[in-house]
């Protein structure tokens, strides 16, 4: 089972079209700016409150911008490496990766496979080491 190598929930991913309002909304509710980098030369926002993160990114094609308009939600990973092998054996339909990312300190992996409502799920690891991260990314590739 994939949830043997589940330790939590990680965070929710929001795509916008306005970072910016965005921001002002999730400050506004109390949230507070965990972190910021760029992806594919768009912006992302991580914010937090208490065991809350929610990932906030311009997405190139463009926002739902509508009720239900959640992109996917991310489960934190004890084992990326182990839990991408027990995907593919279970069949799961990939959507992206396994994919490295260079956010926090040592990066993250991680893989989404869809679920059967088209709902994104992502496994996903932080990597608290460099050794961790490259054993990883080496048998990932």
């Amino acid at each position: 089972m994939l949830t043997q190598y589940v330790e939590g929930y990680q965070h929710i991913g929001i795509p916008t079209d306005d970072i910016e309002k965005t921001e002002k909304f999730y400050l506004s509710l109390g949230f507070k700016l965990k972190w910021e980098t760029e992806y594919n030369g768009n912006p992302v926002k991580f914010f937090e409150h208490g065991n809350i993160l929610i990932e906030t990114y311009k997405k190139d094609e463009g926002a739902a911008n509508a009720i239900g308009a959640i992109d996917h939600i991310a489960l934190n990973c004890t084992d990326i490496v182990a839990c991408v092998k027990e995907a593919r054996a279970q069949g799961f339909e990939f959507r992206e990766g396994p994919a490295f990312l260079p956010y926090w300190e040592h990066g993250v992996e991680y893989v989404t496979i869809l679920g059967p409502n088209h709902e994104v799920v992502e496994f996903i690891q932080q990597f608290q080491s460099e050794e961790e991260k490259e054993r990883a990314v080496k048998e990932l590739g």
